[in-house]
């Protein structure tokens, strides 16, 4: 009779016992939630900083566009690809770093 009369509660403990344990530790519990917050504020200040990249891009492309060519940028674009200088520019070589180590 005793063992009648405990197995309700512990059939309830029991039960009580596992939807605690997979509110905190589950894939969807409170652990869970926290990581995706962490998650979320590492991808919303990356998506901050390519904002700021995209913008700097937007703004170099409208210098370059044919109703408005920004002589300047024109310049410094067509240095940068051909990797010419001008003759009055001083330029400074830095020499590679060997990916061999030195013995």
């Amino acid at each position: 009779m005793n063992l009648r009369a405990a197995a309700v509660p512990l059939l309830c403990l029991s039960l009580i016992g596992y939807f605690a344990y997979h509110l905190f530790v589950g894939g969807r519990g409170l652990d869970a939630r926290a990581r995706l917050e962490s998650r979320i504020a590492t991808l919303e200040g990356e998506l901050t900083g390519l904002e700021a990249v995209r913008a700097k891009l937007d703004r170099d492309v409208s210098l370059l566009r044919a109703e408005h060519l920004d002589p300047d940028m024109l310049d410094e674009r067509a240095r940068a690809i051909l990797n010419f200088a001008h003759p009055d520019d001083l330029v400074i070589i830095e020499p590679r770093k060997s990916s061999r180590k030195r013995r």
